[in-house]
């Protein structure tokens, strides 16, 4: 069982508790002290000479037995340790008479500490009328028949004694049971005309509900606007059990007015703001222990926690009074107000998360009104790790590509499905890939749970995005460092191949994997046309493979039919065991992903040679450096083309 924690309960706040007849000479105060309930500003009050002299009066406790006969009720009172309550008791003309003598009761009976814990004005009011004052607050802790624990049950209502007046009950599923939230500390006493359950609180009469609570209240005039503009004051006002986290003025207060107009303006904003406020059922403090989940009528989860001494919520100690009972259900006050994901702006949500630098970008851009106003879009927002290298200067082309990062709809990942395209304010149309382990959108990951505001999403990527610029045959040859593939592609009559649609992944080897190979092999491979596109196709696979979508071992059939074996390990992708030089170079029919080797199927049988013979090794080189015209003009380049093709010339 998870322990409720003594000391987080005791900082949870003041506990306001006393007769059923005290709030009548009360009727200024808030509800709160109406209602008789302990605060915690009045325990250092100095007690009225009666209170201490009745305290003093309080005889020792007697040594208790199993093996003692069972006594009736007054005397059990002693028995358990609730002397005050006995000392009371006693002090009536009636109340004794009725627990020595034949029947069947039941008495909640609070603690030597319960009863030092009132404020002297209450004990007061009770002591100076124990006829009336003190004989009714004690009556409402008596049932007139026997109930045992395991009769307790979650939700039920007692008829007490004191003018049928119900009392609450509640027995949570970690075995705490609460008696109008005064815990059961010591239970089923069993006397000869009843049974003893000793508590840790003086218990008062329930007669407001909480949205009578709400209204009565000075601490929550923002709430009680706040409630009325929603149309939630049906629900509190009605049948159910409730809690309610209730925000106090200075809650309000705290938040910039800018946004909590935005919320109260809203009345979508606004009521789930509200119901992320209000838990399903009563939660009694004594019941909400640490590490305890607790949903919310917004549907939302609040985490319970500890800090030192403190009870905290979302991992702040926010409560600061607590359980001010209603007849449906329990009030809390919070000092700080619980905005849902669903009541902020885009600009909002990124507040509460990892993506802070690229929000900056945006807003340096100039687009901080797609992040703030009431439009639909869902935000691909790198987190702060991509920039670990510095941010890209503010231009025209990095304007764009932010545009390119903000999807007109709002979207929830959940329902994005493989090969889906989504339209960008920047006017592309991005991918969707699902991959065993991941989910992305063309190159860029999704790296944590959505974040879903109330007109936009925000979804945390892995990386910046790149949209894809051309077929796989455009990215090829509009890079330098793949002229002479791109030679060997036109040479063995794949270039129809890599420009149609489709969805390919290219290992593409660099003008380096080439110059590595054998200079026999080289020339021999290019000499024959089937078993250069034989080679060619197995550095082509038949799907889009992303980094992000590679997990320790992803097989990949290739076009030539054999699988290529691709890995992914300390963020360095390997194809066949050949690290890869760049990956996610994205085009449009597929993925580029530059190698410094050229691949060999694994079974690589001799091929026939055609009756044709393709252009000799010589031939095609010349056609790539004609082909790229800054390979040629290149002062590092050249030389290497230069020696490669006087070597072939012998």
């Amino acid at each position: 069982m998870a322990p409720t924690c003594a000391l987080c309960r005791s900082s949870l706040g003041p506990t306001r508790s006393t007769s059923p007849t005290a709030s009548s000479g009360t009727r200024g105060r808030s509800v709160a002290n109406q209602q008789s309930s302990a605060t915690s500003a009045v325990l250092d009050m100095r007690r009225s000479r009666e209170r201490r002299a009745v305290l003093q009066a309080i005889p020792a406790l007697p040594s208790a037995s199993a093996a003692l006969p069972l006594s009736n009720l007054y005397e059990t009172l002693g028995v358990v340790g609730a002397t005050t309550t006995q000392l009371y008791t006693d002090r009536t003309e009636k109340l004794r008479p009725e627990m020595e003598g034949p029947g069947s009761f039941t008495i909640f009976a609070p603690s030597n500490e319960a009863w030092s814990s009132l404020p002297a004005e209450v004990l007061d009011s009770l002591v100076s009328n124990v006829n009336i004052e003190l004989l009714n607050a004690l009556r409402y802790h008596m049932v007139d028949r026997r109930v045992l624990t395991d009769e307790l049950k979650h939700g039920m209502a007692l008829t007490s004694m004191y003018q049928n007046s119900n009392i609450q009950i509640h027995h949570y599923p970690n075995g705490i049971v609460t008696v109008n939230c005064a815990r059961l500390l010591k239970a089923d006493h069993h006397a000869t005309n009843g049974v003893v359950h000793l508590i840790d609180k003086v218990i008062s009469t329930v007669t407001n509900n909480i949205q009578q609570i709400i209204e009565i209240e000075d601490t929550f005039e923002t709430l009680r606007a706040a409630v009325a503009a929603s149309g939630l004051n049906t629900l509190l006002e009605g049948d159910g059990q409730y809690t309610l986290l209730a925000p106090t003025n200075e809650a309000f207060e705290k938040i910039p007015a800018e946004t909590l107009n935005r919320i109260l303006g809203d009345p979508e904003a606004l009521r789930d703001l509200l119901n992320n406020h209000i838990l399903k059922s009563a939660m009694c403090a004594e019941a909400i222990v640490a590490g305890l989940s607790l949903e919310t009528l917004e549907g939302t989860t609040l985490e319970v926690g500890c800090s030192g001494d403190m009870l905290t919520i979302n991992g702040k100690p926010i409560i600061s009074n607590k359980d001010v009972l209603a007849t449906n259900g329990v009030i809390h006050f919070i000092d700080e107000l619980l905005i849902p994901d669903s009541a902020k702006t885009l600009f909002e949500l990124a507040a509460d998360s990892d993506v802070s630098t690229a929000i900056d970008l945006f807003r340096q851009a100039g687009l901080s009104s797609h992040l703030s106003g009431n439009e639909r879009l869902t935000l691909l927002a790198p987190m702060n790790s991509v920039f670990k290298d510095g941010t890209p200067p503010i231009n025209a082309r990095t304007k764009n590509l932010l545009l390119n990062h903000m999807i007109k709809d709002q979207l929830a990942s959940k329902y994005l499905y493989h090969g889906q395209t989504l339209d960008t304010l920047g006017g592309r149309k991005l991918r969707v890939f699902v991959y065993r382990n991941s989910l992305c959108i063309e190159n860029s990951c999704i790296a944590a749970h959505d974040k879903r505001g109330r007109y936009g999403t925000l979804f945390t990527m892995d990386r910046m995005l790149t949209p894809p610029m051309g077929t796989v045959m455009d990215v090829l040859k509009g890079d330098n460092r793949f002229s002479m593939l791109v030679a060997a592609i036109q040479s063995a009559g794949l270039t129809e191949t890599l420009n149609r649609e489709g969805v390919y992944t290219v290992f593409a080897p660099t003008n380096e994997a080439f110059q590595a190979l054998p200079r026999g092999e080289l020339n021999k491979l290019m000499g024959n046309a089937k078993e250069l596109a034989n080679i060619l196709k197995y550095h082509v696979g038949d799907e889009i493979l992303v980094s992000g979508g590679i997990g320790a071992l992803v097989r990949l059939k290739s076009l030539q039919g054999d699988k290529l074996e691709v890995s992914s390990k300390n963020n360095v992708v390997s194809v066949n065991k050949e690290p890869v030089a760049e990956v996610d170079i994205m085009a449009t029919n597929g993925v580029v992903h530059a190698i410094s080797s050229v691949l060999q199927p694994p079974a690589n049988r001799p091929q026939e040679r055609g009756d044709e013979l393709a252009d000799s090794a010589l031939e095609i080189f010349k056609q790539a450096s004609a082909f790229s015209r800054a390979t040629q003009s290149s002062v590092k380049l050249a030389p290497v083309y230069q020696r490669l093709l006087e070597r072939m010339k012998h």
